[in-house]
């Protein structure tokens, strides 16, 4: 049957059909242009009603960092008080302790670090906070090559002379000055002229420290000359001692030389020159 020999019926529904799919295209093409304008209230201000969500660029939300805050620091574990000073090492073999009261002094205490780094040997530093606030440099070199800070008060004053703060403010001043020098506190704690008291172990041991006298007195403070200082390190030299010089404080240039000829004959002898550790006493 030819087209214009079409029914009226059918000429209806071949019509009806075509506007249908007119619709469906306009449909089709009417998602790709832009969104009408969100309504808006009185006065142009936008009407209420959700935000929009905004589309996301993959990168922005796959690589965006699972930040949070980290584990807390654990809290330093509280050495006990005590009623008197360690003096020597237990248990450590043929090992010596040596420790440098005073400094850091510029015009000393490189060089000391320097002999002890020819020999790879490790030592204890005992420093005043006002000595170490004005060379912390020192300080973060001390700490580098792995030798122990120590706290020897602010201002090397008798302690016992000392009411309870102003000995706690000479202790934690240079817990501070050590802390922000080199990012740890100090462990170890030495009384000026070995003068401890009760206040002295008490406090040191709240702030987290142990308290360290010594064996061998080299008296280098008197400057006898690195002669004399020598023999007096050799004499001491035995297991577990714990040997006293300085790196300030006065002429120093006797103890400099005079650890340059002892330590390596210590070495030598068999000696281990070695550091106390607060968590085998």
């Amino acid at each position: 049957m030819k087209d214009d020999q079409l029914t009226p019926g059918r000429r209806a529904l071949l019509r009806a059909a075509a506007l249908i799919g007119l619709a469906a295209t306009a449909g089709c093409a009417g998602t790709a242009r832009p969104a009408a304008p969100s309504p808006t209230g009185p006065g142009g201000a936008p009407a209420a009603g959700p935000p929009a969500a905004r589309v996301l660029k993959p990168s922005a939300y796959r690589l965006q960092p699972m930040a949070g805050p980290g584990p807390a620091r654990a809290a330093r574990a509280l050495p006990r008080v005590r009623k008197e000073p360690i003096l020597r090492l237990k248990g450590g073999g043929r090992s010596m302790v040596l420790t440098f009261d005073d400094g850091p002094d510029p015009r000393y205490t490189p060089h000391i670090l320097r002999t002890l780094r020819r020999h790879d040997v490790r030592a204890m530093f005992f420093v005043c906070g006002e000595m170490a606030v004005d060379n912390k440099d020192l300080l973060r070199e001390m700490a580098d090559d792995g030798h122990l800070i120590g706290n020897h008060t602010w201002s090397h004053p008798l302690l016992p002379r000392l009411g309870r703060a102003a000995m706690r403010e000479q202790m934690e001043r240079t817990c501070d000055v050590i802390e922000d020098a080199t990012g740890e506190p100090p462990a170890w704690f030495r009384a000026p002229y070995g003068a401890w008291n009760r206040n002295a172990f008490q406090l040191g041991a709240a702030l987290g420290m142990e308290p360290l006298a010594w064996t061998v007195d080299t008296l280098d403070w008197t400057e006898p000359g690195a002669p004399t200082i020598v023999r007096r390190v050799r004499a001491g030299a035995a297991p577990g001692v714990v040997v006293l010089s300085h790196d300030a404080g006065g002429n120093r240039s006797g103890s400099v030389d005079a650890l340059r000829t002892y330590l390596p004959e210590l070495l030598d002898s068999g000696y281990r020159i070695t550091l106390p550790s607060r968590y085998a006493l």
